[in-house]
């Protein structure tokens, strides 16, 4: 039913948006006839926003993967550097969790692995929401930072780099068996903030998938049965993700065959000192402004790096004139 609603949404707001179209047409055209420039300029004016509103419609029709609909998970690692990316990565966290805010989706934290003077060595988020998954999915890969550090006493600049990793959240209906015998299932204690219980009782869940290396962990609850039911919903997602991959040419590298956090492999280039300026390396689009791209401001660089995976490359806009 949902699908179905989906669709239906879809069809009603073409046939609205070539209703309008027709109307814009034919005011521009009766203008002409009676030479009355104020009409033919209102015509226009109605195309304009038109071709706004299709430039919409046009990058939703990106979020057609076998999985877009569903939510995500989205975990940040810190790279090599000590406290400069934990501090780092921790700023993309809060990047993240700012932009699925502004998009309306709702944020979970399932797990941060805290830093030894500040930031985060990890951090995990549940992003829920339709298309949680299809907005986010292209922000996999390394970010790179370049500031002067304010952990540095000589104010030098520094680059630190942190990575993101996206994964839907498996749908009820998708199933995916695991075998027992292929996980290793490890518990901790939790770390970090979270009261007494928390600290003192192996509450965390780690779950090692043997024949991929992939690992997924969760302490946000107090419950080591919550975390351990949890853990394996993670787990089902990630081989789920890796399995979407292989299936798209264009997708990036599978969860067991990370990239090294460093350099030269970087998606994004964030510069705060000497000049302000984030470009993404992909599909080479850039804000002069890093303090509202780290507020949440990330749908210009979505947009284009989906427009990129199905055309190839950034899609050209129109111009009415």
């Amino acid at each position: 039913m949902r699908e179905r609603q989906q669709l239906v949404d879809h069809i009603e707001s073409i046939k609205k948006l070539e209703g309008e179209l027709d109307d814009a047409i034919t005011l521009i055209e009766l203008g002409e006839e009676a030479e009355d420039t104020d009409t033919v300029e209102e015509g226009r004016g109605q195309l304009k926003k038109l071709l706004a509103i299709a430039q919409k419609r046009q990058v939703e029709t990106l979020l057609s993967g076998e999985a877009d609909s569903n939510d995500t998970y989205l975990e940040v690692h810190a790279g090599a550097g000590g406290t400069e990316s934990q501090d780092w990565a921790e700023m993309l966290m809060r990047m993240y969790q700012r932009w699925a805010e502004k998009r309306g989706f709702k944020v979970e934290i399932m797990g941060v692995s805290y830093g030894e003077e500040a930031g985060i060595k990890s951090g995990i988020l549940l992003i829920k929401g339709h298309n949680a998954y299809g907005w986010a999915k292209t922000e996999s890969g390394v970010h790179r930072l370049v500031r002067i550090s304010p952990y540095d006493s000589n104010a030098r600049r520094h680059t630190s780099f942190a990575s993101v990793w996206i994964y839907p959240v498996v749908d009820d209906a998708i199933e995916i068996d695991v075998s027992e015998s292929d996980v290793r299932i490890d518990t901790y204690r939790a770390s970090g903030a979270g009261g007494q219980h928390v600290n003192t009782t192996d509450s965390a869940v780690r779950i090692t998938h043997i024949p991929t290396g992939i690992v997924v962990q969760c302490q946000n609850e107090r419950s080591q049965h919550k975390n351990r039911a949890t853990a394996w919903a993670m787990l089902r997602a990630r081989l789920y993700e890796a399995e979407l991959k292989k299936r798209e040419e264009e997708a990036l590298a599978s969860a067991s065959s990370k990239t090294e956090i460093g350099w030269g492999h970087q998606i994004r280039s964030y510069v705060l000192q000497p000049y302000q300026l984030v470009k993404d390396l992909r599909t080479g689009v850039e804000s002069t402004n890093p303090q509202a791209v780290l507020d949440g401001d990330l749908d210009e660089f979505m947009e284009a790096a989906l427009a990129a995976r199905v055309y190839g490359t950034d899609k050209e806009v129109a111009d009415i004139d």
